[in-house]
This record gives structure tokens, sequence and C-alpha cells, in this order.
């Protein structure tokens, strides 16, 4: 007769050779094999804690790394021009190494189960500011069929899950497809993203809190939070996993 101590070790690897079927066997952010103990979904451990974290001062406008600068937040030169049309931008960590490859993974390669423990990493820097919704920055119906999800809204889901706030996916929609702004120069972005979101009436007098994975130039967000503004949303900020640098 088999103990019950014994069927439960066989149980138990049972259900994690399993796992390993639907989880991949090596790290995203380095490649070497991915410990079963010691990982973040698809990122190992070691990778994940030596992810590029931005901890000193920010762009309050768009969340762009200041080195050398004294306190938590200031301008950089290119807001202190144009500032998005936000009460604060934030980004979790710089654009690069394994946070980068980490993200990629999470967009392009169908690991969306990453969506949780990248949500974490923006509640951290959301911490207790309050909103009346999270809204993703959204995709075009016909790009979202052909990758399967929204990463955005996935993140934006998984967010409103940890800090108790509830996602709204249709309070702003895309209703043009453009070329992909990560395959343009800045000055090809603005025009990119104009005219391409709708917001709904139902932002008016809302505190929202728009979501994406990755800031670059932050035209995407300018364009998103100029369309909530329109329509007479009160306060409006934005938040990313990550700010290229």
């Amino acid at each position: 007769m088999l103990r019950v101590p014994s069927l439960s070790r066989a149980l138990s690897n049972i259900g994690r050779e399993a796992l390993r079927i639907v989880l991949p066997a090596w790290c995203v952010a380095c490649d070497r094999d991915l410990p079963w103990r010691d990982r973040v979904a698809s990122c190992c451990g070691e990778c994940w804690r030596a992810l590029p974290r931005i901890d000193g001062a920010k762009c309050s406008s768009c969340a762009l790394p200041l080195y050398g600068v004294a306190g938590g937040t200031g301008v950089c030169i290119t807001c202190m021009r144009d500032p998005l049309p936000l009460a604060w931008c934030e980004a979790w960590g710089e654009y690069r190494d394994g946070l980068e490859r980490v993200l990629h993974a999470f967009k392009f390669q169908r690991h969306d189960f990453l969506d949780a423990p990248l949500a974490a990493m923006l509640a951290e820097v959301v911490r207790d500011r309050q909103f009346d919704a999270i809204v993703p920055v959204p995709m075009h119906p016909s790009r979202k069929r052909r990758r399967g999800y929204n990463q955005a809204e996935l993140l934006a889901r998984a967010l409103a899950k940890t800090i108790g706030v509830p996602c709204d996916v249709t309070l702003l929609t895309k209703t043009a497809e453009k070329r992909t702004q990560s395959t343009l120069a800045r000055a090809e972005r603005v025009a990119n993203v104009r005219g391409v979101f709708e917001a709904s009436p139902q932002a008016r007098d809302l505190s929202i809190l728009i979501v994406d994975d990755i800031c670059t130039t932050g035209e995407t967000l300018r364009a998103c939070a100029t369309e909530l503004s329109k329509v007479g949303a009160t306060r409006i900020a934005a938040v990313s996993v990550a700010k290229a640098v």
C-alpha cells in the first residue's frame, strides 16, 4: 500500500512536470536552464532580481531617469519644452538588458503569464495614489486578433486586481491601425498616433490611470490623455513597466 507522503510527492512531481510543459524550461532573460524553485514565471530569480529598476529621480512628465538630480522628481529638457498632458507619469525600470528581454517575451512570444508579476511592479510605483479607473493603452481589434491579446490590457487587469481599482477597457478604444510606434523615428510618432484613439463620454469626471508596458517617447500616452481630456476626465496619470532611456 502506497504511503500518503509518497503519494503526495508523486502527485507533486506529476504537477511539476505538467507545469514544465506549460512554462518554458529556459530563462527568457539569460537563456539558461530555468530553476524550478527560484523563478518568476519564465524568468530565473537571479535575472529577475537584477532587472534595471529606476531608483533615482525621474521626470514627472515622462518618467525618464534624471541622473545626478537630487530629490525624487524633476522635469527633463524635452518635457520642459513640451510636457505630456498628464498629472504625472511613472515607470518601474529602464527598458534595457533583462527587462527588455522579459517585456519582449511578454509582448511577442505569448508569455502572457508574466502579467501578474509585472503588474506587481506597477503597484510598487503607483503606491497609495487614488484613481477611479484603470485604462490600458488600447490595441486595434485586428492587431489584437493577430497577437491573441493586448499586453497593456493584461497588465491593467492584473494591476486592477492588485490595488482594488476597476479596469475599464471601454473608456478608450483604438479606431485605426497604423504602423507600429517602435518602428518609427521620434518625429514620425506624433503623426502616427494622431486621431487613432477615441475616448468614451463615460470617462467624464473620472480620475484615470493609463497603463502601458513601455513608454518610449511618450507620444502614445499623449494621444490617449488628450482624448480622455476632451471628454472631461478630471485627472489623468500614466504608468508603464519600463521607460526607454
